[in-house]
């Protein structure tokens, strides 16, 4: 497999009193599309530049393909970067930007010709080689940057927030793009972005960094649907959590109370002890909502009550905020995909259930007391 494994043990860096990294640690295989996840200021370009070699870090150590590159110029690293700004030379046409580095390394013209058509038709930009950058899109001028970044056959591209200056529909389009070049070249890519449905859509696997330090590292289906803590839960979609008193455990099975909501069944592990609090998550989607008391069948279901304190329409889906008995908002996802079925819509300050299965609850971290 082409690309390069990448490994940081216990790296923290510094800017004057300013710890940016706290104790870093994670491992990237060879090959893999990898997202550094998290919110402005939380530490993910810090990672992508010490990587790169345009940061060195106070403490831990950073190996690619085995070998410490610590003290190693970034030229050095055999790794690219394409940048949020592009970069790219305005004087220069699009076939001149992408041979830059070629020329600077001196390749014979024949040569220089025959790599670059290729990694602009790998970008569908051939037929755009002699237009300045001026004349192109966002979308094509960030593609020129990717195969500026690739000709010189990088065992690893950093990414850093390549796509935040193009529109919503651009940017959908370009991370389908990103992932189709991805898996032509089969390099390391790794991947700097605030914005979730970016790195879910993507990712093999994402780091979810707060406060300088990594909290979560899965598969975008691990990160969502089992969030390691209270932060993770909220910042990657939407979700609801309840603060929850544990009185009993049998294996997974988990019975507590709510303040003012009553018993409430959660199927997960804990380490948590009877008369302990716990946090418990449920995301919109898996809650139902009706018009009627649901028939639970005995089964470990919880429900709810409340008022539909807001109605938000957006085509496929409804989203609704109700509000429960003790005033506490929970949101509520419901597909349109049944709306011809015979459910009647549900409206404005209407009373409604919310009822969820305990298998859907998810306990993100113990509660500070």
């Amino acid at each position: 497999m082409k690309g390069a494994d990448v490994d940081i043990v216990g790296v923290s860096k510094f800017f004057g009193s300013f710890q940016a990294l706290k104790n870093v640690s994670l491992s990237i295989s060879k090959g893999e599309f990898f997202s550094l996840l998290g919110p402005s200021g939380c530490g993910k370009t810090t990672v992508l530049r010490l990587i790169g070699g345009f940061e060195e870090p106070d403490s831990g150590t950073i190996a690619i393909e085995g070998k410490n590159v610590i003290g190693l110029p970034p030229d050095k690293r055999h790794c690219n970067t394409v940048f949020q700004s592009y970069a790219l030379f305005p004087h220069l046409s699009v076939f001149e930007n992408v041979a830059f580095p070629l020329r600077i390394r001196k390749i014979p013209q024949q040569l220089v010709r025959e790599k670059v058509m290729r990694y602009l038709s790998l970008v569908q930009l051939e037929m755009h080689a002699a237009k300045k950058p001026s004349q192109l899109s966002g979308g094509q001028r960030q593609r020129v940057a990717i195969a500026r970044a690739l000709i010189n056959e990088p065992s690893i591209l950093l990414l850093d927030e390549p796509l935040s200056a193009l529109d919503a529909k651009l940017r959908q389009h370009m991370l389908m793009e990103l992932d189709a070049i991805h898996d032509k070249v089969g390099i390391t890519f790794i991947y700097v972005t605030h914005d979730q449905q970016e790195a879910l859509s993507v990712s093999d696997r994402i780091a979810v960094m707060n406060m300088g330090e990594v909290l979560q590292i899965g598969t975008p289906r691990q990160i969502y649907e089992n969030p390691a803590t209270e932060f993770v839960a909220r910042f990657i979609g939407e979700t609801n959590v309840f603060s929850l008193k544990i009185l009993s455990i049998d294996g997974t099975k988990i019975y507590g109370e709510v303040d003012g909501l009553g018993p409430m069944f959660v199927d997960d592990e804990t380490d948590a002890k009877p008369g302990e609090t716990v946090l418990a998550t449920i995301r919109p989607e898996k809650i139902r909502i009706s018009a009627d008391l649901p028939n639970t069948n005995g089964g470990r279901i919880n429900v709810l009550h409340g008022i539909v304190a807001e109605p938000i329409y957006s085509g496929f889906q409804t989203k609704y905020v109700v509000q429960l008995d003790t005033g506490m908002m929970v949101t509520v996802y419901r597909q349109h995909a049944n709306w011809s079925e015979g459910i009647p819509d549900i409206e404005w300050k209407d009373e409604v259930y919310l009822s969820f299965s305990a298998s859907d609850m998810v306990i993100v971290e113990m509660h500070e007391q």
